[in-house]
């Protein structure tokens, strides 16, 4: 068999059509195709820099019968470039269906790296940089949204999330009921002539936007749980299940407690975790 092709994953601008690299411009003109989450969009991008490049569509409505005909093109040595409407491919955006039947194919995967939305928000967020998890858009609702944001709640991390203007009030309103102490940054239109940046605790940031219209594409970064910083005073007089309760009730996991009580207290994890069996019964006999 002929060497296969090569899919280059490009990043393309968030906003400005500067923000792409003179290496992705390389590849866009010499790649076979491009594969093109909106062609009408990435059209534009191509007009700006007079590429040529055929165009292809590939989104989340057609990604799964799209990427076999990709992938066969790549088995045949054709070079293809996957690009979103903005950013990297893949973050919040089509692209892992194709990505995981290229790696399964043996097709080598080049990143050209590019701007992200989420990175970009986070340094100018003047929250943690060293840890962070991103969430990308939360569920709209049901039970799966309360436990990711139950999850943000006890996160030690910085959380970074997207959402649109249309419920950007709602998901600030859950965030206030359940962090209102911590720091948020709200970012919006990066890289666009409308790029604002709003900072405060979450009840600041809601009121701003009680008397502005949210438009727009937004990031909200938010403040990390605070680690527990127990003196020995502070905990020497508890039970061993007490301290669990303790840390639990702040919103985090069973499983997350059981390591903080152990580290504070220099425990086996056995231990503890033999004195946490006693909540599960302690909250079903609560259920009755």
């Amino acid at each position: 068999m002929d060497k296969a092709g090569r899919l280059y994953i490009c990043g393309t601008p968030i906003g400005n059509l500067e923000d792409i690299s003179l290496r992705a411009l390389k590849v866009l003109k010499k790649v076979h195709l491009i594969a093109a989450e909106d062609t009408r969009r990435t059209r534009n991008l191509l007009n700006y820099y007079q590429i040529k490049t055929s165009l292809k569509s590939y989104h989340e409505h057609n990604e799964r019968e799209r990427t076999g005909e990709l992938i066969s093109l790549l088995k045949e040595g054709k070079d293809i470039a996957l690009v979103s409407d903005a950013g990297m491919p893949g973050i919040s955006d089509p692209g892992k269906v194709i990505f995981k039947a290229a790696v399964e194919e043996g097709i080598e995967l080049i990143p050209i790296p590019g701007p992200t939305a989420a990175i970009s928000a986070l340094v100018v967020s003047g929250l943690r940089m060293d840890r962070f998890v991103f969430e990308g858009f939360l569920p709209r609702s049901g039970k799966e949204r309360k436990q990711r944001l139950a999850a943000i709640k006890g996160e030690e991390r910085t959380v970074i999330i997207y959402e649109s203007p249309y419920r950007l009030r709602d998901t600030l309103q859950e965030l206030l009921d359940l962090l209102a102490e911590r720091k948020v940054a709200v970012v919006r239109e990066i890289s666009k002539v409308h790029e604002e940046k709003v900072y405060g605790q979450v009840e600041e940031v809601l009121s701003f936007y009680a008397d502005q219209e949210p438009k727009g594409e937004f990031v909200i970064v938010i403040e990390g749980r605070p680690a527990p910083e127990f003196s020995k005073e502070g905990w020497e007089d508890m039970t061993v299940l007490e301290h669990l309760k303790l840390i639990m009730d702040q919103g985090v996991s069973k499983k997350k407690a059981i390591k903080e009580v152990a580290l504070i207290r220099g425990l086996p994890k056995r231990k503890v975790y033999s004195e946490a069996v006693v909540i599960d019964y302690i909250d079903n006999d609560n259920k009755f």
